[in-house]
């Protein structure tokens, strides 16, 4: 990884009621290099409490790869594109990963972006 803080590979989690909100989601981002890329993971059971009820719905969690430094951007951009009200959206670092795949998702995010 880079010594830079701000290339860190990290992966930001979302989900959405449903696989085409997802995938627009997802190619909007990768179309402006925001992510480098998103997986689509269907068939994901959430239990929460909303408006004072406890509901379960099925989602599709969407998880994409991008750098530390387009965390908070990419947050600003997905609560806009986002069809919740208040979208979950999560950014974990990634402990480790290859470096052929660490240049790639920097490739397509943060080279684009400076």
């Amino acid at each position: 990884m880079s010594e830079d803080a701000g290339d860190e590979l990290v992966l930001v989690l979302t989900t959405t009621p449903a696989r085409p909100a997802a995938e627009s989601l997802a190619r909007q981002l990768v179309e402006e290099r925001r992510i480098a890329c998103a997986s689509l993971v269907a068939g994901v059971g959430s239990v929460y409490r909303w408006e004072g009820a406890v509901r379960h719905e099925e989602e599709v969690l969407v998880v994409m790869k991008t750098v530390a430094s387009e965390v908070e951007r990419l947050f600003d951009r997905i609560a806009e594109l986002h069809p919740y009200d208040v979208p979950e959206l999560i950014a974990v670092p990634v402990a480790a990963a290859s470096q052929a795949y660490c240049r790639w998702v920097r490739q397509e995010t943060i080279e684009v972006s400076a």
